[in-house]
């Protein structure tokens, strides 16, 4: 069985009305317990549609999501959220953002301080934990942001384009600090990223979309072996993934100007 299931994903908003947009379309994938899944597609395809659709902030029109063929309803432990804004609170230190969900489930900051500090100092932020959002660079704002995901130790981590805000020499670093992370605290991911190369660093699988209204029109295996590094990216067999998801790509953005959506 895997670990999560969607059947039939249809998302329509504003059904019925004038402004109708249907978002997403008979949307249909299995993920496995410790896969690394990431979602690309053109603008505006659905891909943080679906992502909250697994999550369960949104209710599909039709169809349904499973963990462990459960089918579920809505945001719950065994998920959660990396966001792309880092979402974390400026009033609060960074011992506090990652305590965040802990203290959500009725936890105080005392009996949970070594569980905490140990994920800060996964991420390589150790004596910073008594700062505030506004003394830390974007990239450690990030950090915070998956420390404060790993924290309440979900099965899976949904991560909505977490390195878009952080400049490309620290997303490279990221990209694999994260990979060993994942590795070693053995965690599902579902990542949705607008980068082709992002994509084929990270992934096992790539979800590749539609125009909307969004459906999974591949389902692309990277068959590279992990650890992968920076020089995973010099291998031939790189670039072709790299060359099938652009001209995927490529073919949907034409037929995106084609419908006038673009």
């Amino acid at each position: 069985m895997p670990l999560m299931s969607f059947e039939g994903i249809n998302v329509i908003y504003n059904q019925g009305q004038p402004n109708q947009v249907h978002a997403l379309k008979d949307v249909t994938g299995t993920i496995t317990e410790g896969e690394f899944i990431s979602i690309i597609g053109p603008s505006g395809c659905g891909k943080s549609t679906l992502l909250h659709t697994l999550d369960g902030l949104i209710h599909p029109t039709a169809g349904h999501v499973y963990i462990n063929g459960k089918r579920i309803e809505g945001p719950s432990g065994e998920k959660a959220m990396v966001f792309q804004d880092f979402a974390l609170m400026p009033w609060q230190t960074v011992f506090q953002n990652v305590a965040f969900g802990l203290r959500l489930a009725g936890k105080k900051d005392r009996d949970v301080k070594d569980h905490v500090m140990r994920f800060i100092k996964m991420v390589g932020l150790e004596g910073f934990e008594h700062k505030y959002p506004h003394q830390l660079s974007g990239g450690m704002k990030q950090r915070v942001g998956i420390a404060r995901a790993f924290a309440v130790e979900p099965k899976i981590l949904l991560m909505d384009e977490p390195f878009s805000a952080i400049d490309e020499q620290t997303r490279e670093i990221m990209q694999e600090e994260v990979l060993k992370m994942l590795q070693q605290e053995k965690k599902t991911v579902i990542f949705i990223t607008h980068s082709i190369d992002e994509a084929v660093f990270m992934s096992h699988r790539v979800f590749l979309m539609s125009v909307r209204p969004g459906r999974i029109i591949d389902d692309l295996k990277i068959d590279i072996p992990y650890p992968r590094t920076l020089e995973t990216k010099l291998l031939p067999q790189y670039q072709e993934y790299k060359s099938k998801i652009w001209d995927h790509l490529k073919g949907e953005v034409t037929r995106q100007y084609q419908k006038g959506e673009a």
